[in-house]
């Protein structure tokens, strides 16, 4: 079994870099559709728990010199965006030049108070600039356990009908990336998965190292703070 220790991480993004790879937040590859390094790799950070653990990623990251997208979620019981110490983490990822989005969850949010997601929403996005200080111009949904679809908000509206560039997952021409690319994903927690152009590999397990020595156009990484541990997944 992988221990997903942060030693362990490093190697994977040593790995992608030595390969020839150039990392790219969401952002830059929105703006580079056009333009795309001969290796790109788009590297995504989905915080579902952990804010302080987010902040050991950004030390790899800015160790290596990786650019990332961080996505925060603003409504999770277990973390505060915005307290002190997540909000000092925040401001230490703009900082270095990451990219902040939304990790949204605005069907959820209408299930549990009967609203309008698109209100949801536009008061998310409006809250988070205001915070922050800039524009968030992406989101991702997030995938929970309660059996909600967060993605089923974007069938049949576009990000541009809320002043974003992207959905992490959208078909839209100007971003398109998990169509577009080979994604590898922690998201099992124990195991690596990946989706070839937006096609399930089944049994695939190879991490994003491993991944990168096919020479993919687009490699495109997500991983979660929350999987990766210094000694033990209990510390």
């Amino acid at each position: 079994m992988i221990r997903f220790t942060y030693a362990y991480l490093r190697e994977q993004l040593q790995g992608i870099l030595e390969a020839g790879y150039e990392p790219l937040t969401c952002r830059a590859y929105a703006e580079r559709k056009n333009a795309l390094p001969v290796r790109t790799w788009v590297n995504r950070v989905d915080v579902d728990f952990s804010l302080k653990k987010a902040d050991s990623i950004r030390g790899l990251f800015d160790e290596l010199g990786v650019k990332a997208t961080f996505f925060v979620r603003l409504h999770a019981p277990e973390y505060n965006a915005f307290d002190f110490e997540n909000f000092r983490i925040l401001q230490a990822i703009q900082r270095s030049g990451h990219e902040i989005g939304y990790h949204s969850e605005v069907m959820d949010e209408a299930a549990v108070w009967g609203e309008d997601p698109a209100v949801s929403l536009r008061r998310d996005l409006a809250v988070m600039e205001a915070m922050l200080g800039q524009r968030v111009i992406g989101v991702a949904s997030h995938g929970g356990l309660t059996g909600v679809n967060n993605l089923d908000f974007w069938k049949e509206r576009r990000p541009s009908d809320f002043g974003l560039v992207y959905e992490a997952y959208d078909h839209e021409p100007e971003f398109n990336v998990f169509q577009e690319s080979l994604y590898v994903s922690d998201s099992e927690w124990t195991r690596w998965k990946c989706y070839d152009k937006g096609r399930l590999i089944e049994g695939d397990r190879r991490s994003p190292a491993e991944h990168a020595l096919d020479g993919h156009a687009v490699l495109h990484t997500l991983v979660h703070p929350d999987t990766y541990y210094h000694r033990h997944f209990y510390e």
